[in-house]
């Protein structure tokens, strides 16, 4: 059923078989860009917990800077992804993500370097502090970019007309190689922090943006040369762009406003007309109307959470007296567990089909997560460390198969019109979440209340876990 669904949304176009060398090249350009991202997503925590010792307070800055960027601008991204070809996507991506993080790295080393800047030169110190937030939050926001043009659109687009499973195979894929960077990046970095200096690891971070963004272009530009089904969809883009904007483009917009047409709804018309000047205000309508907007909000849920190797727990366990280096060994055996869900996925999948994956997938993360609840009541700093470590690792075999499971219903659900709003939105959506967390960071900033953070976020899973629960209640699968 959920095959039939799928081909009925994606466009008929001519069939072209696609060199497996082509896939590959797609892969590879995907790694590289994965694996700067990985570098300053684990990193940058450390860089703001050593330039303000024993709080979380500028770690948490900064990720509040980051979310709400991406909550803010996350619908705009993927409207301009919609409306710009391929090609444009992909170099405005490359080049705006390169110099974005070449000048947060750079701002980084000089903070490394003169170490007492936050005594002697108070100004500049919070300079270069803003300038790592904003140039930081940008790279972030072009890296979102790319994320929508290969895992939305790309890999949808590359599949059409090709038997079912190669959509769910390359869905694997694409999240293994997040996921080995997730592993490899980190444990390379902690590596250089720990044996070398936390100002090589910036040296090197600004030196990989600058070295690999024309490689990353020309894999991924050889790519689009070579698959016509990725010229055609363009083509058939163009075309709906220049025929109108989002909201007259989206079939499911045009639908709403159709059943708010007659007189008696005149006040949900001009209510309409009064929200529309809120930025993206369309995308979110577009969002709300799919058929997967609960799921994908189950998803985004559980971005509300400290239980992962983000930046607030690995400062915290950092604070605990766990070595650089043990931590990222950590985040990258929590990466390996990952990486065992996209195996898993796939046999899952042949057998209970997308929906009943991500209810089984997302009660598994719940239960693992129990034991980090219970780590709370180990009176020793370091061994509650290690169950929190633990707990986290094991969890991630759940959650990586609910955000397959997710993504691929709205591979299949979603018209090719809505695919950039949508996940666009995702996005936005699921960085609100990450948000609210460093908000709460901020509020509760001292590590020694991590435990009040950890019974939160339990808290939330729960209820993420309850909304999709119902959503497989709701649509009654036999």
């Amino acid at each position: 059923m959920e095959e039939a669904i799928r081909e009925s949304l994606l466009p008929e176009s001519s069939k072209h078989e696609i060199e497996p060398s082509l896939i590959r090249l797609m892969y590879a350009g995907h790694f590289l860009a994965r694996w700067g991202a990985r570098m300053w997503e684990f990193s940058v925590a450390l860089y703001m917990i050593n330039s303000w010792p024993d709080s979380l307070l500028f770690t948490a800055i900064y990720g509040v800077v980051e979310s709400a960027s991406i909550a803010i601008f996350g619908p705009l991204i993927g409207s301009l992804v919609d409306r710009l070809t391929y090609l444009q996507v992909l170099r405005v991506w490359l080049l705006t993500r390169s110099l974005s993080f070449v000048v947060a790295g750079g701002s980084v080393t000089a903070l490394l370097i003169y170490d007492d800047l936050k005594t002697t030169d108070f100004q500049i110190f919070m300079v270069l502090i803003v300038v790592t937030n904003l140039f930081g939050a940008v790279g972030v926001l072009s890296t979102l970019a790319g994320t929508i043009l290969i895992e939305r659109e790309w890999v949808v687009v590359m599949s059409n007309g090709e038997p079912p499973e190669l959509l769910t195979k390359m869905n694997s894929v694409i999240r293994r190689i997040d996921l080995s960077c997730k592993l490899l990046a980190p444990v390379f970095t902690g590596f250089i922090i720990s044996f070398i200096s936390l100002r090589a690891s910036a040296i090197i971070f600004s030196v990989w943006n600058i070295v690999s963004v024309l490689l990353e272009y020309w894999l991924l530009a050889s790519v689009y040369n070579g698959v016509p089904s990725l010229s055609e969809s363009d083509q058939r883009r163009n075309a709906r762009v220049g025929g109108g904007n989002i909201a007259e483009s989206s079939s499911i917009l045009e639908e709403s406003e159709s059943s708010i047409g007659d007189e008696t709804d005149d006040w949900k018309i001009q209510a309409m007309e009064r929200l529309s000047v809120i930025p993206c205000f369309d995308s979110w309508i577009v969002y709300l109307k799919q058929e997967v907007a609960l799921p994908g909000i189950s998803l985004a849920i559980l971005y509300f959470t400290v239980l992962s190797f983000g930046t607030l727990m690995t400062a915290t366990l950092d604070w605990k007296g766990i070595p650089v280096y043990v931590i990222s060994i950590a985040r990258g055996v929590s990466a390996l567990v990952g990486i065992g869900a996209t195996v898993l996925y796939p046999v899952v999948h042949s057998r209970i089909f997308t929906v009943r994956t991500g209810l089984w997938s997302i009660w598994m993360q719940w239960s693992c997560l129990l034991v980090c609840v219970a780590s709370i009541w180990v009176s020793s700093n370091f061994n509650s460390a290690w169950i929190l470590m633990g707990g986290v690792a094991v969890s991630r075999l759940g959650l990586w198969m609910f955000d397959l499971a997710v993504m691929q219903l709205m591979q299949d659900l979603v018209p090719e019109s809505d695919r950039c709003i949508v996940g666009g939105v995702q996005n936005s959506l699921q960085s609100m979440f990450d948000l609210l967390t460093y908000m709460m960071g901020i509020i509760i900033s001292d590590p020694k209340d991590f435990g009040q953070l950890i019974i939160l976020s339990f808290f939330l899973v729960t209820t993420a876990a309850l909304m999709y629960t119902f959503y497989v209640y709701r649509i009654r699968l036999p």
